[in-house]
């Protein structure tokens, strides 16, 4: 998506995209930096830092969720555009339409399975977290687990309304292409 294109999102698009791209820098700068302290306290010091496999991989899973949808914008998803090229604008938007279904179907399952699946751990902590925040307040911080498991639901949610928006685009540049007058250029004599 280029600068020019993001200026034509309405406005609550635009902030949308700057909180994932926030997101996916602050936890990228996170993760590097939570690797590099593990590496210099394993080998400088003799040491592990216990919690910082697990914070890493929470980041990963949240990042490989929320930032899903935000590849799928940007058209940075992998394809495979052997069929759609030869087609009509109007051909291939109904293929992307029936294409669109199962997928829809699938990240709906996902969604509300993955939030029904969260749920059921509410009283299940998070231990590296909980024993870190411990040794720095001498308090519990019994951040539940199910605020990482919730990354699926929210991640297939939004990745399902990213779909809805493109095929919602397509078919509003479809019709206004077809509002167009046809011009046909009748050749010389």
């Amino acid at each position: 998506m280029t600068p020019e294109h993001d200026a034509n999102l309405p406005a609550i698009l635009r902030w949308y995209t700057k909180v994932i791209r926030f997101f996916a820098g602050t936890s990228l700068l996170i993760i590097v930096l939570v690797v590099l302290a593990q590496v210099v306290a394993r080998y400088l010091f003799n040491t592990s830092l216990i919690w910082a496999e697990e914070l890493c991989r929470y980041l990963l899973i949240w990042q490989t969720f929320l930032l899903a949808g935000y590849a799928f914008q940007k058209g940075e998803m992998v394809a495979v555009d052997l069929i759609p090229g030869p087609l009509s604008p109007k051909v291939n938007f109904v293929l992307k339409l029936i294409l669109a279904v199962p997928i829809l179907s699938f990240l709906w399952i996902l969604t509300t399975s993955g939030y029904a699946y969260s749920q059921r751990f509410t009283n299940q902590i998070i231990p590296a977290f909980d024993f870190l925040w411990n040794s720095l307040t001498g308090n519990r911080a019994a951040v539940s687990i199910k605020y990482v498991y919730v990354s699926v639901a929210i991640g297939c949610g939004l990745l399902a309304l990213h779909i809805i928006g493109a095929l919602i685009a397509d078919f509003l540049a479809l019709r206004a292409h077809r509002e167009q007058p046809v011009q046909h250029h009748l050749p010389e004599i």
